[in-house]
């Protein structure tokens, strides 16, 4: 048995996000994807919610902004404060049994973590995000890579998907249902689907848009 998850999406909850609870529930009912980390940045309102109406196939998340860039912690019960160092915000994650993901390290256009500043934390990382769907013009796959093989840390295929049009097509492979206590060493036996997103990368800009429009409900 194999089981398509996506570490890595947004919701409408995001400023930038545009993925809504009635899409969530059918890419889980159509086997797209069979278990979905809500990762709205700085708050998990929305991956609560979720949750609570579509079980255990939500993985409650949070992309944080942090004073070094933006981490994300999953498996989370409650939301973090942003605007905290690093070390502070990895804290905060384990202190709720929390997994720390790094998403799209070293890309500065995207608010990825240096290498300079991951290299100080790396007992504290639990996965890294070596394929990210919407990595176009700043795509540090391989530096990502090589730094995870560096560090024996294991790695995972997202979509940071901000719209219906973003993901079911990058992706992580694995052998069991995901929970926090087994999802590190299922990774390590994991299969990618690492398919582009195409015009998918432009949809923050065109969720935040249409929020200052008034066309998106949240």
């Amino acid at each position: 048995m194999s089981y398509k998850i996506d570490l890595h999406t947004h919701s409408v909850a995001s400023p930038d996000g545009g993925l809504n609870l009635k899409q969530y529930k059918q890419m889980l009912k159509s086997g797209g994807l069979d278990f979905i980390a809500i990762t709205d940045h700085n708050t998990t309102d929305f991956a609560l919610k979720a949750r609570n109406l579509l079980g255990e196939q939500i993985i409650i998340g949070q992309e944080i902004s942090t004073l070094q860039g933006e981490v994300i912690g999953l498996f989370l019960s409650s939301t973090i404060k942003p605007g905290q160092t690093l070390q502070k915000t990895i804290k905060d994650i384990t202190q709720q049994n929390g997994l720390v993901y790094i998403p799209h390290p070293f890309e500065q256009i995207r608010s990825g973590v240096s290498q300079k500043d991951l290299s100080t934390i790396v007992p504290m990382i639990d996965i890294i995000e070596t394929y990210n769907g919407r990595a176009y013009f700043n795509n540090k796959t391989k530096q990502a890579i090589v730094f995870a093989q560096t560090n024996n840390l294991v790695t995972a295929s997202s979509s940071d998907a901000h719209g219906k049009q973003g993901w079911g097509k990058t992706y992580t492979i694995i052998n069991k249902k995901p929970t926090k206590n087994n999802l590190t060493q299922c990774l390590k036996n994991s299969n990618y689907s690492t398919k582009k997103v195409g015009v998918g990368i432009l949809y923050p800009k065109i969720n935040k848009t249409k929020k200052l429009l008034g066309l998106v409900n949240v």
